[in-house]
Order: C-alpha cells, then structure tokens, then sequence
C-alpha cells in the first residue's frame, strides 16, 4: 500500500506562499541543481490531492495540456471550480478521512501525493493520513505567507529519514510519528 507524502517547496523560514498566494518567490528563483528530482518523485506517485487554491493556482498559470496527464487528481474545494481540459480530476467536498480509500485505490501500489496546501496536508496530518514531508528548502526567506503545515493540537514530532544538499538547496525527508 502507498504512502501519503506531502512533497513542497519551502521558504527558509518556513513559507509555501505569500498572503496572496504567489509562488512568484519558487518560479523566480535561480537554479537550484534540483532539476529532474521532481520527475523521479512523480514517478511513484499514482495518485494527487491538493485543495481549491492550489487547483486554482494551476488553472491560473498553465496552458496546453494538463501537467498531471495518466493519473487521477482529487481536489478539496468549498467553490464551483472548472475542470482543467483532458485532467482526470474529481472536485470533492468533505471530509479527508472518508475518501482515504478512493485516493489508495486510485494510487495502486504507487503513493498519493498530498501536493498542498499546506491547510489540506494538515488535515491528513491530524487524521493520521501523512507518512511524509518532503521538503525542498530554498535559499529565501519571505516574511510571512502561507504556513508549510499549520497544525493544531500541539507540536508533532518528526523522524529525518534523508537530507541532502543538492546545489543550492537543502532537501529533507521527514517520517511523522504518531501523536500521543
């Protein structure tokens, strides 16, 4: 059975997003030496599922065809939201704990990708629905913005299974333990 592996890009301090939810800061950035770690990743991914704004983000910014093409994306939203053209995607409302199965189904013996927000990754978080955290550190720091993982319920502890420093990035593999 897959894992459920929050993968993102991060801030130095700890930042997926602005307030506004640009990512302008990621896009911008120089190179990192991190190109194609991304494309190995998705390789064992079967399954994807992110919220409302970071669909919208998609739709907002990609043109032609659908980057996710071959695997099933389940997006969290409150809104009527398109659905971006030749996407297998499937616009949910409710609760993660009961499409768990869908998304395990629907991964094979390939992972699920919780691919943000990090409000959505939290919610798995607190369900005990996420393995891992991924994290590429990038060599910025914003401010303020969209936290990486903005628990309740208290502090959780986290088990570092990798780190690398890959060119001008820092990338960390993180088990979550479980609550107690």
């Amino acid at each position: 059975m897959g894992k459920f592996q929050y993968f993102t890009a991060v801030s130095l301090d700890g930042f997926i997003a602005t307030e506004t939810d640009s990512l302008d800061w990621l896009l911008n950035a120089e190179e990192t030496g991190t190109e194609g770690r991304i494309e190995e990743f998705y390789a064992g991914v079967g399954c994807l599922v992110m919220g409302g704004t970071t669909y919208q983000w998609i739709l907002d910014h990609f043109e032609g065809e659908w980057p996710y093409s071959g695997t099933p994306v389940w997006v969290f939203t409150h809104h009527e939201m398109p659905v971006y053209p030749g996407g297998d995607v499937t616009l949910i409302r409710g609760d993660v704990e009961e499409f768990v199965p869908d998304f395990l189904r629907d991964a094979g013996d390939k992972d699920v990708w919780v691919m943000g927000g990090g409000e959505l990754a939290a919610q798995f978080a607190a369900a005990g629905h996420l393995d891992e955290l991924i994290l590429t550190v990038m060599p910025v720091i914003l401010g303020s913005g969209k936290r990486i993982l903005p628990l309740a319920g208290g502090p959780r502890q986290l088990e570092l299974r990798e780190s690398a420093a890959v060119g001008n990035v820092l990338e960390l593999r993180y088990v979550l333990k479980p609550s107690s």
